[in-house]
């Protein structure tokens, strides 16, 4: 009882102070309320983390089709800092920006559109294992050492390396971009 008195007062107090027709003010935290409250991310914390535009549910990433960002002990800063696409409905934030996905069909339709097929480099093979993956991009990277193979070649090796692909679909401009790079997030040197 004693108790909703005190809070009665407390209204009325408030509702005195304030001018006719203006809101009350909201009441400040108190000193506890002060220590207990979650500790927010500094700066570099937020701006290390991930740009992520998905669709998907968060740990759905790694399936056999692939998914979003495979992640390791030297995972890349340029991976870390590309929008993740790990399905094809997700789309670019803006024209020009790098995105990352270790997802198949994603991985297919950009090589589609610029008529990509996929490659490796003749002489990098390991006990007939394909070793550095590429794309064979008309007037793009051509050279007499590209060799093409299957997509179930390429796909094995990039999910056996547990490789992400680094990418663009548009330059700044809004053109069309060719570049892609794979990078291992378990090995130094990609």
């Amino acid at each position: 009882m004693a108790a909703t008195k005190a809070a009665a007062t407390r209204r009325s107090v408030t509702a005195r102070k304030t001018a006719p027709g203006k809101k009350a003010a909201p009441a400040r935290k108190t000193a506890v309320a002060r220590k207990t409250a979650p500790a927010r991310k500094s700066t570099a914390a937020r701006k290390a983390a991930p740009a992520r535009k998905s669709t998907s549910r968060p740990g759905t990433a790694a399936k056999a089709t692939g998914g979003g960002l495979r992640t390791g002990r030297s995972t890349s800063r340029s991976a870390r800092s590309s929008q993740v696409i790990s399905s094809l409905a997700d789309r670019p934030e803006r024209p020009g920006r790098s995105l990352v996905t270790s997802n198949h069909e994603v991985i297919m339709r950009w090589a589609r559109e610029r008529g990509a097929k996929p490659a490796t480099i003749a002489g990098t093979e390991r006990a007939d294992r394909v070793s550095v993956l590429t794309f064979n991009i008309p007037g793009y990277r051509e050279s007499s050492r590209i060799r093409e193979i299957t997509w179930d070649d390429w796909f094995h090796t990039f999910d056996l390396r547990r490789l992400n692909l680094i990418y663009q679909e548009q330059m700044r401009d809004g053109r069309q971009s060719n570049f892609f790079r794979t990078e291992s997030p378990d090995r130094e040197d990609g």
